[in-house]
């Protein structure tokens, strides 16, 4: 889809009742993000995730409110002394976990480097350490974004009011979390993305299809252009105006859009997408996020995250390492 042909009414309300934005609401917050990526790394306790993460507790115990709200966690009580609380990701937070690898695997490549990430994983079924794939569910083949096309409709059961006006985050680069999204993806930053991935490529297009103001919209691309997440160059047909083009960074981002807004749609929604990608394979594009060397689809127990030493990996009695128990708390 070209900027010449972009139908923007079509495009403004295709995205504003998609399960994309609709899902980036409930889980576009950075902090929300960390949350559940120290979720899939083990970590169960409140005192934990703020050592790891640094937020403040009134924040953390607001997401961790928040999270539980939705469905995605269960606290369970441990009869210390003190009882201690932890919380447990459920089967529909797993269903979150393909999307956790592809941040993980965008990160690992163009995200901040002082971050606590397993620098490896290791798949348990082949034994192999792996890079996760995005893949077409119905040929199996790997995907990139040059593979499909997008048809626009508009879905009145996810009225685009409810999607609620745009906010820009009051962040720094300093402000970077210690573990994970080192760059400012946030909900309103990966929708500009999906603008330009339909063809919005001009800051009159972006400002028109998003409702964003254009101080506001001009702070934020200037900040995705400096971290790198678009490029701004000069319209070779009219030198007064910019164009606005993604950037292999950005690109990078696309397997965890389409992570994002498939969950939504199955597991929280459970409405169609406004946005319906289709592979060159002929068949709607369901993401399966698959091992590089067995192509099996990865599930989160049978993942082994290596830690930044060569071989190394979790202690024993950590959850990372009790794949039978995660199962089972995830599906109980």
């Amino acid at each position: 889809m070209s900027p010449s042909t972009t139908d923007l009414d079509l495009t403004r309300d295709a995205l504003a009742t998609s399960t994309l934005s609709h899902g980036l609401k409930l889980l576009g917050d950075r902090w929300t993000v960390q949350v559940l990526l120290g979720t899939f790394m083990g970590i169960r306790r409140f005192d934990d995730w703020q050592a790891q993460l640094g937020m403040s507790r009134h924040t953390l115990a607001e997401r961790l409110k928040s999270l539980m709200a939705l469905g995605l966690l269960k606290p369970r009580r441990y009869q210390d002394r003190p009882p201690r609380q932890a919380y447990h990701a459920t089967a529909k937070a797993m269903a979150l976990y393909p999307q956790t690898l592809m941040i993980w695997a965008w990160e690992r490549r163009w995200g901040s480097r002082d971050v606590s990430l397993p620098r490896a994983l290791r798949h348990r079924p082949c034994g192999q350490v792996f890079d996760p794939q995005l893949a077409c569910a119905a040929c199996g083949d790997d995907v990139t974004m040059k593979d499909l096309s997008f048809s626009l409709r508009p879905n009145s059961a996810l009225p685009a009011e409810t999607a609620g006006p745009l906010r820009s985050p009051r962040l720094s680069a300093s402000a970077a979390p210690r573990m994970g999204l080192g760059l400012r993806l946030d909900r309103w930053s990966l929708l500009i993305i999906t603008a330009v991935v339909l063809g919005c490529r001009y800051f009159d297009q972006l400002s028109h299809v998003l409702g964003i103001g254009p101080s506001v919209l001009a702070k934020r691309l200037a900040g995705m252009v400096e971290s790198d997440l678009l490029r701004c160059e000069v319209d070779r047909s009219d030198a007064r105006r910019r164009v606005y083009r993604l950037t292999p960074a950005s690109r990078g981002l696309f397997g965890y859009i389409v992570c994002v807004s498939t969950w939504a749609s199955e597991h929280h929604f459970h409405q169609r997408s406004a946005i319906e990608p289709r592979h060159t394979c002929g068949h709607a594009f369901v993401p399966r996020v698959v091992c590089s060397c067995c192509r099996q689809p990865l599930q989160a127990w049978d993942v082994q995250p290596e830690l930044t030493g060569a071989g190394k990996t979790p202690a024993a009695d950590t959850p990372l390492n009790k794949a039978s128990d995660r199962k089972q708390e995830a599906l109980a």
